[in-house]
């Protein structure tokens, strides 16, 4: 994920309790070159991330729902909003989200991985928002 938006020129928000261990050595590793071409943000709480982000509007990216993310329209200072893999976001989490949209797929399959799911979600509202890179 840390590669993707270096690439995308896109700040990360990470919001506890997170799925994995933050661990500077491990997540260097696992960004290569990539981590100092971010801003990373960490936040203790959801309520803290929402406290830190005013007006903006949180797409969320879910199974759970019908709207199509390449029918949604973008705005430049959008904020997408990724669950776990696992189990997506509490309902508490959803119920102040803007927006939720899914990345359209077959029926019969449960979910992609994130990082298939951001990258995918974050070029259509680029792509969208005339804010591509380069």
């Amino acid at each position: 994920m840390l590669r993707l938006c270096a690439c995308f020129a896109t700040a990360v928000d990470l919001i506890e309790p997170m799925g994995f261990t933050w661990d500077d050595r491990r997540v260097r590793r696992a960004a290569m070159d990539y981590i100092d071409h971010v801003s990373v943000t960490r936040h203790p709480s959801f309520e803290a991330f929402r406290a830190s982000i005013g007006t903006q509007r949180l797409v969320l990216f879910t199974t759970k729902t019908t709207q199509s993310a390449y029918a949604f329209d973008y705005r430049p200072d959008d904020i997408l909003l990724f669950g776990k893999e696992s189990a997506g976001v509490p309902a508490q989490v959803s119920d102040v989200c803007a927006a939720r949209v899914r990345i359209p797929m077959q029926p019969d399959v449960r979910s992609m991985n994130l990082a298939t799911t951001a990258a995918l979600a974050l070029g259509e509202a680029l792509r969208q928002t005339g804010t591509l890179p380069g």
